[in-house]
Order: structure tokens, then C-alpha cells, then sequence
């Protein structure tokens, strides 16, 4: 599976999304999907890049490959940061009034909203999250 590693700064995110398009181009993604992609890979890496090693630095590794066998892309965001399941998060509350104050949250719930499957892992002091979309329509 092909794999980028680049710190974790928000400034490396255009690097991040074109590597996955690069992906996405080879499967010929439909624009709808392909935003979407782009949402959830944008919510997750700002997350890494925000709290992973907050208030020190890292690195964020991006593993991207496109199953031809069940046309899915799957995404994998590593980093070596504290420790932290996002899924184990209670799920975001989108009622108006909710929304309107919110502290965080909403990107979570966008990326399982937007992705087909998302799964955590802690694995050898990494946190691994593991995202998959369809790319047929």
C-alpha cells in the first residue's frame, strides 16, 4: 500500500490530499465521492495535526490503496501521538442548539457520515484509523 509520512502540520494537508487523489485518479472517483474523500481526509489529518502531539510535534503517516477487487478505497492515518480512540467518543449531538455552542466533535461525525466503514486500532504505540469508501456509484 503506498504511503506517505510528513509532519504533522496543517500546512502539509494539500501534500495529503494530493496523494490520495493521486489514488482517486487512477480509480476514476465520481466528483461526489471524491469531495467527500476529501472531507474526511481533510477532518482527520487536522485532527492528528492539531492534538496528536500537542504541545510537541510528530509526524502523520497516510497509507492510500485502491482495492480493484471490491472497488474501495482505504485510507489509513497513522501517527505515534497520545494515545486516543476518536470512535470511542460518544456520538455528536447536531441538534441547532448543540451545534451552535459545540466544542469539537463534528468532524468525527462527518468522516462516519461521509466514509463506508471506520475502524481504530492502537498498534505497536501508534493510533490507526482506517477508513474505506466505494467508489462506485
Amino acid at each position: 500500500m503506498p504511503t506517505l509520512t510528513v509532519p504533522a502540520k496543517t500546512d502539509q494537508l494539500d501534500t495529503v490530499i494530493a496523494f490520495v487523489n493521486e489514488t482517486l485518479d487512477r480509480g476514476n472517483c465520481p466528483a461526489e465521492i471524491r469531495f467527500r474523500v476529501e472531507l474526511a481526509v481533510e477532518e482527520i489529518f487536522v485532527n492528528i495535526a492539531s492534538y496528536a502531539y500537542f504541545p510537541g510535534e510528530g509526524e502523520a503517516e497516510i497509507s492510500c490503496a485502491l482495492r480493484e477487487d471490491t472497488g474501495e478505497l482505504e485510507l489509513r492515518f497513522a501517527d505515534w501521538g497520545k494515545a486516543f480512540d476518536p470512535l470511542a467518543r460518544p456520538e455528536a449531538d447536531t441538534s441547532r442548539e448543540a451545534t451552535l455552542n459545540r466544542e469539537g466533535g463534528l468532524g468525527l461525525f462527518l468522516v462516519k457520515k461521509t466514509m463506508d466503514r471506520v475502524r481504530y486500532v492502537r498498534e505497536d504505540g501508534r493510533n490507526v484509523l482506517t477508513v474505506t469508501k466505494g467508489l462506485r456509484n
